[in-house]
């Protein structure tokens, strides 16, 4: 990860309608969703977004239906037209390519997996992984050869030949990524990419996933309406609700620091002992001086599940936290058991004394 910018949204308005220029007017002066939508006859899908995607890094946005995530992931390529806003992709406006360069974009430097695989019947596995350079006028040859390796690190060595209908729906998106790493573009967007897929196989794409970007670092930029899954995949994660960003940051910061009621409904039940990490609660060394007491050392990114299982649940432990073997901070276990509980659920006590 280099921490340089990728993407860069500034001030993107989408509006639905038939004078969505003139509608934003009614925007900029305070009208709500519901204002526009009754009074105006417009539909507001996104609201003065702003947000920097780095490089080698996944950006996640989340949110419920009508939120607005996809209808965002859908102007980075510009399938979407916005109504007011800038979008840059290496510091270049997006906004400003002509059909060339537009196009480049889309074969080049975005490719996107779809939640529905969107592979195509009548072509077998590999020729649908090596689509996008086919695309690209790469001989026959060539794009199968580059088809067949990703193919295979994504676990589908042995099935080139067959046809989508052939596969299961895990297997089935496992093209969809690999046709995507064919590609080799830079950006890789996924809108909703595990939501049709069962439980077990929706965690081993995650997986998957992650044990790429380990190897690849691309700059992904991730759809989801599942909290649980926002988190575990999420660099920067972006909360949308009516169109509009509610928070956003880095994930373990927002689970235990939510700014809005409706962030704290959405983390209310999550499993924080298994979602939270040591980095997020420990206390950091002073003077690099290493306590004398500790009763061992940890890993600055062990969950706090793991954490609850060495110590044996015993309160009064604490433990030197390690960053690539050299101490960084201290964990207290009596800081670990107040991280798990819920904010709200944690004031509301406090008031009740």
């Amino acid at each position: 990860m280099t921490g340089k910018i990728k993407i860069s949204i500034r001030n993107l308005y989408k509006l639905f309608g038939a004078n969505p220029s003139a509608a934003l007017e009614h925007v900029l002066a305070g009208a709500g969703k519901a204002d526009l939508l009754n009074q105006h006859g417009h539909v507001l899908g996104l609201k003065d977004i702003n947000v920097d995607m780095r490089e080698g890094e996944i950006t996640v946005i989340m949110g419920l239906s009508g939120s607005g995530k996809s209808t965002l992931i859908r102007h980075l390529n510009r399938l979407i037209e916005p109504t007011s806003g800038r979008i840059e992709v290496d510091g270049n406006d997006v906004l400003a390519y002509d059909e060339e360069q537009l196009r480049n974009l889309r074969r080049e430097v975005m490719s996107m997996v779809f939640q529905k695989f969107a592979l195509l019947p009548h072509r077998t596995v590999a020729e649908n992984a090596g689509t996008t350079l086919k695309v690209r006028g790469v001989r026959h040859s060539e794009y199968l050869a580059e088809a067949h390796k990703w193919l295979e690190r994504v676990g589908l060595k042995g099935f080139d030949g067959h046809y989508p209908h052939q596969l299961s729906g895990g297997m089935q998106q496992r093209v969809g990524i690999a046709r995507a790493l064919t590609s080799n573009s830079p950006i890789m967007l996924m809108d909703e990419a595990f939501s049709a897929l069962d439980p077990l196989i929706r965690t081993d794409m995650q997986d998957l996933l992650l044990e790429l970007q380990t190897e690849l670092h691309k700059t992904i930029v991730f759809i989801t309406h599942d909290l649980d899954e926002a988190l575990k995949l999420a660099d920067h994660l972006v909360i949308l609700k009516d169109g509009e960003v509610v928070q956003q940051g880095e994930p373990q910061h927002i689970l235990l620091n939510p700014n809005d009621p409706y962030i704290e409904d959405f983390v209310s039940d999550i499993n924080r002992a298994r979602v939270l990490r040591v980095r997020s609660i420990m206390t950091p060394l002073e003077g690099g001086v290493v306590p004398p007491d500790a009763h061992g050392e940890v890993g600055i990114n062990d969950t706090l599940e793991s954490m609850i299982a060495k110590s044996g649940g015993d309160t009064s432990h604490s433990y030197v936290v390690l960053r690539d073997g050299a101490p960084v901070g201290t964990l207290e276990m009596t800081n670990l058991v107040k991280a798990l509980v819920p904010r709200v659920a944690s004031e509301a006590g406090a008031r009740n004394f």
